[in-house]
């Protein structure tokens, strides 16, 4: 299957940038789900169509897609930066990765619920540890959760660090602050050696963890030194 790295840029043309507002929300969650949409207008071709692509935001109002088609050009966006995706991989190769996800696992117990794996852990310490513990724990729990998808992705994980961790809450949720539905956004960097090159290339086409309508899921690659 060919795929398609594309970076997409909101057009800078008055009639464009009047949208702006809407385009791009100051409000977290409603800024990820306008995103999305703005996104999907250039990929979607038909009401039985489902998502078919991988998404993040570089900079403001720019973005990186990894997508199975390329993008429709429109008048939203800057001319599109399109090449193929098609990396020659072997086992062995030392690749270093850039990675924004939703890292989750399933939780057992009476009620076994899916979890965010640096929130689940966060909530294991007292309130005031909470901060300063918060990127030590994202490094360590994505660190881990990546070395799990890794055993059956065809890669192992050499190195691995949250440049960031946050939390947004859920687009169709809005409201009181308390007991809204949240998300983790989990940004780890780092080094993986390939083993099966074939599983790899599938999971990167696939995305990691959930929230891949959020932007979360794309993994950059590059060969290391």
């Amino acid at each position: 299957m060919t795929l398609y790295l594309s970076h997409l840029r909101l057009s800078r043309r008055p009639s464009a940038q009047a949208l702006a507002p809407l385009l791009a929300p100051a409000d977290p969650a409603a800024r990820k789900s306008a995103q999305h949409n703005l996104l999907w207008s250039v990929f979607t071709d038909g009401p039985a169509r489902t998502r078919d692509f991988l998404w993040r935001e570089e900079r403001e109002n720019s973005f990186l897609t990894l997508s199975s088609r390329p993008p429709v050009q429109t008048d939203l966006f800057e001319p599109h930066q399109v090449k193929e995706f098609a990396p020659t991989l072997s086992p062995g190769d030392r690749l270093d990765f850039q990675l924004r996800c939703n890292a989750t696992r399933q939780k057992r117990g009476d009620k076994p619920q899916r979890v965010d794996v640096v929130m689940d852990a966060l909530s294991a310490l007292p309130p005031a540890e909470r901060a300063t513990q918060r990127m030590r724990l994202a490094s360590q729990e994505g660190r881990a959760w990546l070395a799990r998808l890794g055993k059956k992705s065809g890669f192992l994980v050499q190195e691995a660090e949250a440049a960031d961790y946050s939390t947004e809450v859920l687009p169709r949720h809005r409201g009181p602050r308390k007991g809204q539905p949240q998300f983790g956004i989990l940004d780890l960097t780092g080094r993986i050696e390939i083993t099966d090159p074939a599983a790899f290339l599938a999971q990167v086409a696939a995305g990691f963890g959930r929230a891949k309508a959020f932007g979360c899921g794309l993994m950059l690659i590059r060969r290391a030194p």
